[in-house]
C-alpha cells in the first residue's frame, strides 16, 4: 500500500468550506472513480493566521496513484474548487511505503 502526502493551508475563514468539499465531494469522487484507492486521512491544526491540512490518501499501488495524479507522481492534484478555497499549498506531493496498517 502506497501513501500519498500533500498538505494545504487556508484561511480561517475558509477552512470549514475546505473540509466540507473534502468530506462531501472530493473523497467520494476518489472513491468511485480512482481504482486501487483505498481511504485516507485529514489532519488539520490552527496556527496563528491560517489552518493547515494534512492529506493522507491511500492507494494499493504506485501504478493506482499514477492512474490518479499521472506519470509524475509528486505533482499534486487540486480540484479547482479546493484551489479557490486554499490560500498556500505544498508544491509537491510524498510518497511512501505504508509498512504498519493496523485497526482495532
Amino acid at each position: 500500500m502506497i501513501a500519498r502526502v500533500w498538505r494545504g493551508w487556508t484561511k480561517p475563514q475558509d477552512a470549514d468550506a475546505y473540509e466540507a468539499l473534502l468530506r462531501a465531494k472530493i473523497f467520494p469522487a476518489l472513491v468511485r472513480n480512482v481504482p486501487g484507492f483505498r481511504g485516507g486521512y485529514v489532519l488539520r491544526r490552527q496556527t496563528d493566521d491560517e489552518e493547515e491540512f494534512v492529506v493522507m490518501t491511500l492507494f494499493d499501488s504506485l501504478d493506482a496513484v499514477r492512474a490518479f495524479a499521472g506519470d509524475d507522481l509528486d505533482v499534486p492534484v487540486i480540484e479547482p474548487e479546493a484551489a479557490r478555497l486554499l490560500s498556500r499549498t505544498d508544491t509537491r506531493a510524498t510518497h511512501y511505503d505504508v509498512a504498519l496498517f493496523d485497526r482495532p
